[in-house]
């Protein structure tokens, strides 16, 4: 039997693997149990100005290559934040968003948009999804928003994999890297080429999108900051 204290530390551990991940989730969707909810006046934002019609959930598992797969893997995450930003938290681990996006390290950190999540590496990807998968489940929370990852598999396949079986609906993953199973192929022409099981559920051509534009999309969706209080007169020191 492992000593009272090797037992909290472990509990320790998960708990601060999956504040960051909670605080994001809470931020978005407030308490499980708040029925309160807030009118606010929609934030105007500029869309793509082409729009295949893709939804990137509509895969489970899929795995991008080619020259292109970097720039659809920006298309997807886009498209999650943007068309389905009441639904869906956004999974990119640090180095991928550097990869993807152009971020650097400590960018966007806080006050990103509301439905991305940028955790340390993959490692802390999938353990803060599974310790909020397991909560969510243990508390009989509905589920009101969808994980997207979009990752470089790594050497995380088996985890990943079992991580989207055991959740169906509430996770899926575009995934980079030697990822074995489902795939679509991208040309740098933004090409599509696929199995016959997904033929159906991806456009034959994807816009190509950079790094900067990717990046530039990303800061049209930080929440503005409130307007500064304005200074009483009486505070303003005489001549």
């Amino acid at each position: 039997m492992r000593p009272p204290v090797v037992l909290l530390g472990l509990v320790l551990s998960l708990v601060a693997l999956c504040y960051p991940l909670r605080r994001r989730i809470q931020a978005l969707v407030g308490p499980w149990f708040s029925p309160v909810s807030v009118e606010v006046e929609p934030r105007r934002t500029t869309r793509f100005s082409y729009r295949p019609a893709i939804d990137p959930f509509s895969v489970p598992l899929m795995g991008l290559s080619g020259a292109g797969a970097p720039a659809t893997a920006r298309v997807l995450a886009l498209a999650a934040l943007e068309d389905f930003e009441d639904t869906a938290l956004v999974v990119v681990p640090r180095p991928d968003a550097i990869a993807l996006f152009g971020l650097a390290e400590d960018e966007l950190l806080e006050g990103g948009p509301d439905g991305l999540f940028l955790p340390g590496n993959l490692e802390s990807a999938l353990g803060s999804m599974e310790t909020e998968l397991a909560v969510r489940r243990d508390a009989g929370g509905t589920c009101t928003r969808r994980f997207l990852l979009v990752a470089d598999c790594e050497d995380e396949v088996e985890r990943i994999e079992r991580l989207v079986t055991a959740h169906p609906g509430e996770v899926a993953a575009v995934l980079l890297g030697d990822w074995p199973g489902e795939r679509a192929e991208v040309d740098g022409e933004g090409t599509v080429q696929t199995t016959a099981a997904l033929t159906d559920r991806l456009p034959e051509r994807l816009p190509a999108l950079s790094r900067t534009a990717a990046r530039d999309r990303l800061y049209t969706m930080v929440p503005e900051p409130a307007a500064p209080r304005r200074r009483g007169l009486g505070l303003l020191k005489r001549k």
